[in-house]
């Protein structure tokens, strides 16, 4: 086995969180060391930008319609992927242990399709106000707030410590960093914060659904949460115990899908949060 075949194998390994932030490392890697290996940054501009990035140029975009899928994996600056995954890391947390690793690229790419489209809009709108079009969207921002703003819905009461003291309703740990992120920042990246808020407007969408029994990621727009505990034959005899444990298994997830749904997360008992983990990890 060669080194990139290994690279392949050990990343099909790994969990939808960690895969995307292997991505959106790789791309930072490939634009600042590959850019400046190959001379393609020239007074701060990185050429590699011009082809990952959205530009908010409609002409401009339509020849290069595949970036407003890249430009959601593209960072130049250190602290801007680095700010971007530590964000992604801690509001998935929430997202893997109540839904588990279903849907998450889904809803990542979603909510930063979302964001690129509305400040297209935006831009379009007003050409004036970004520098007649000429200049890029990039970063992981609008699909991370997405992905957060899910669970701000859904479990909206779910129990976090913020730096490991401050126990606070995950609703208002999203508003915070929703805040200090769009509202509060100081700098002048109008179009990302423009962005922020169409990635957060899809993550409200799907769990506005989702809590009423609509899930957007199954699209025949029903939810069907037993499908997380697919069984895929393999020919060989199963016992009657197995058989019986798996449908159980999924009404048990049902009940407790339905229960968070009815009532909010709190709802649950300690023992029924052990639960939910324990079979979410199946996912």
């Amino acid at each position: 086995m060669n080194f990139f075949e290994q690279v392949k194998n050990n990343f099909k390994q790994q969990g939808v969180l960690t895969q995307i932030i292997l991505i959106n490392v790789a791309v930072f890697l490939t634009v600042n060391v590959v850019g400046s290996m190959a001379h393609l940054i020239d007074h701060g501009h990185n050429r590699l930008v011009d082809f990952l990035g959205m530009p908010l140029s409609g002409f401009e975009f339509l020849t290069k319609f595949w970036t407003i899928f890249t430009f959601m994996f593209t960072h130049t600056g250190l602290g801007h992927i680095f700010w971007n995954m530590v964000n992604f890391y801690f509001l998935s947390q929430v997202f893997l242990t109540i839904m588990g690793q279903r849907a998450m690229l889904y809803l990542y790419v979603m909510s930063g399709v979302m964001g690129g489209a509305v400040l297209m809009i935006v831009a379009l709108l007003f050409p004036e106000s970004f520098n007649g079009g000429h200049t890029y969207l990039i970063g992981a921002s609008a699909s991370v707030l997405g992905i957060g703003a899910v669970m701000a819905v859904y479990a909206p009461n779910y129990k976090v410590f913020l730096f490991g003291m401050l126990e606070m309703p995950y609703k208002y740990f999203y508003l915070g960093l929703f805040a200090i992120t769009t509202l509060l920042d100081p700098s002048e990246n109008t179009g990302g914060k423009i962005s922020h808020v169409g990635g957060a407007l899809f993550g409200l969408i799907y769990g506005y659904y989702l809590k009423r029994g609509t899930d957007l990621f199954n699209f025949s727009f029903r939810v069907k949460r037993k499908t997380n505990l697919t069984i895929v034959s393999d020919n060989r005899p199963t016992s009657n115990t197995t058989r019986r444990k798996q449908p159980e298994e999924a009404h048990t997830m049902d009940e407790l899908l339905d229960k968070i749904s009815k009532s909010g997360y709190d709802s649950l008992t300690k023992s029924e949060k052990e639960e939910l983990f324990r079979l979410s990890q199946r996912n």
